[in-house]
């Protein structure tokens, strides 16, 4: 493929920035992330608002997000969390200490080696469907009728992954080359593809589920196109090669393995907590998806941006034997993403139930599954500090090539998770499982920090200590605002306008309340959030996105 000038391509990374300058570019690099993400995670809602009010969470609805959550969990494993993991400190390595043309020749073997893995994978996938449909979901084998939609829509769904597969690997050249944007973006066309094809291709279907399985396809091809044009700027869209005896590949795939495992606890527990709610009473599964969804917006437009703005930094740092530079990366990361999701997970918590009620309840989707799903979202809501310090410790392994060590502590959690599920789905019922997640993911943290400190010496913990604690504290004040604005202000009889004026008024309150307070208190990281702010109105917050 005819490739671009040098006078085209994007600089590389830049090399010896002192530790601030690491900062600014990981706070730069969240910024657009998390800005893109936000327009993604709004799209999703618009998504979910319009299944709920189509399918409700009922049978259908119940079909189609464990049919969809198959290949999902596999995108997840094998395309974004463990090819991302793996290849970005390689390809990184590469960019620092390779010619341009070895570089494009590593993008072309990891290109030609993950196309044939997806393709077998969802060969296999579509084929197998009836047996991973049960072992996901056994008690939807008692309902032959659920059983066989299900696996009708996994069926139709499963080249998915080989859409995004491709893409996730365009996405990790982008981000290593620190160009953030698109591949940040890349979700909001999953999220158009679902709504149009539920708002115009449900009423030309016998079973109008089945559009939502064909809104998926076109969003993957949708995400995988989008990339195609910033990496051609950037000289790096090759064509596939198969060369198994790369050693760059072998470096990939080295790491690929183990960090499939490392990065599965959350997900493997999101699968057990289907699989155990297909034998709890019909909704619990849709209740758990919508609560997850919620949870999910905080953590996708901040925890998860920050994740991957922080690898390719980091890995650049650990490719350079700069070990302090990296834990002050890892601090500071911390110390951001816990001053977001301790006032986040206090905040669903209270206003969980006016969200539900404002964003799902209407048509099928009545006020009994707005209660449960509240429910379920509260105790998601515990984790989500997990949940989102997980997603910066970890990369701080596969930045020093350790993919071992996430393994072992993963499996750790996933073992925690069933035991807790087990011991709380009776008397929680699916609540119980969301909190199950909730504390599990709380245990792989502490072991990752715990093992980091080891192996690395000092992260300034007493640091962090003092920052969560002048956090949690202004979101305490925030929360008792936040219960006494509900109480007064909010009502399931008032009318949809009014509801929504209401929750979105108690929302920029409690935010005010939480800046003002952190202001009073002194937290650094209002600081650095505000000179981010200043730096994208004064023109400079977009270069390297």
């Amino acid at each position: 493929m005819v490739q671009p000038t040098s006078a085209e391509r994007a600089p590389l990374p830049q090399e010896g920035r002192s530790p601030d300058d690491a900062k600014r570019q990981v706070a730069r690099a969240a910024g657009v992330v998390s800005l893109a993400t936000l327009v993604s995670r709004l799209a999703g809602f618009v998504r979910d608002v319009i299944i709920a009010k189509v399918f409700g969470a009922a049978m259908l609805a119940d079909a189609f997000f464990v049919a969809f959550a198959i290949p999902s969990l596999l995108r997840r494993l094998f395309a974004e969390g463990a090819l991302s993991a793996a290849f970005v400190p390689v390809f990184s390595s590469y960019l620092r200490s390779h010619s341009e043309a070895e570089t494009r020749r590593l993008v072309a073997v990891a290109l030609g080696a993950q196309l044939l893995v997806l393709l077998a994978v969802t060969g296999l996938g579509i084929l197998l469907s009836p047996y991973l449909v049960t072992i996901f979901v056994p008690g939807f084998y008692a309902d032959a009728e659920k059983f066989a939609l299900t696996v009708r829509l996994t069926r139709l769904m499963f080249p998915f992954i080989l859409f995004i597969g491709i893409a996730v690997l365009f996405m990790g050249v982008l981000n290593a080359r620190q160009h953030f944007l698109t591949p940040a973006l890349a979700p909001l066309m999953l999220n158009l593809g679902i709504i149009g094809s539920a708002l115009w291709l449900t009423r030309h279907l016998d079973t109008p589920v089945l559009a939502l399985g064909v809104g998926v396809l076109a969003g993957g091809l949708g995400q995988l196109l989008l990339q195609m044009p910033p990496l051609y700027r950037c000289g790096l869209l090759v064509l596939p090669r198969l060369s198994f005896r790369h050693p760059g590949l072998r470096r990939i795939w080295s790491l690929v393995v183990p960090t499939i495992v490392g990065l599965s606890a959350m997900q493997v527990n999101l699968m057990v907590d289907r699989l155990l709610a297909s034998f709890l009473p019909e909704g619990s599964i849709s209740y758990l998806y919508y609560a997850n969804r919620l949870v999910q917006f905080p953590l996708g437009a901040f925890g998860a941006a920050l994740g991957v703005a922080v690898l390719p930094t980091m890995a650049s740092q650990a490719s350079a034997g700069a070990i302090d530079q990296l834990k002050a990366t890892l601090n500071f990361g911390l110390r951001l993403t816990f001053f977001v999701s301790v006032p986040a997970t206090l905040a669903l918590i209270i206003l969980g139930a006016p969200i539900m009620n404002v964003l799902f309840e209407r048509g099928a989707f009545g006020a009994q599954a707005t209660s449960a799903s509240a429910f379920a979202l509260s105790l998601y809501a515990v984790g989500l500090c997990a949940f989102s310090g997980i997603k910066i410790a970890t990369p701080v392994y596969y930045a020093l090539h350790d993919s071992a060590t996430p393994v072992k502590l993963s499996l750790i959690a996933m073992g925690t998770n069933v035991v807790l599920n087990l011991a709380l789905m009776g008397p929680l019922r699916h609540g119980g499982l969301a909190l199950a997640t909730s504390l599990a993911s709380f245990v792989n943290l502490f072991l990752l920090l715990l093992l980091l400190r080891r192996r690395l010496g000092s992260i300034d913990g007493h640091r962090l200590l003092r920052s969560t604690a002048r956090v949690s504290l202004a979101s305490l004040i925030m929360a008792a605002a936040l219960w006494w604005g509900r109480a007064a202000l909010f009502g399931p009889d008032l009318a949809l306008g009014v509801k929504v004026v209401v929750v979105v008024g108690l929302s920029s309150f409690g935010l005010a309340v939480f800046c003002a307070l952190s202001y009073a208190f002194k937290c650094e990281e209002l600081d650095e959030l505000l000179r981010i702010f200043r730096r994208r109105h004064a023109g400079t917050f977009g270069k390297g996105s």
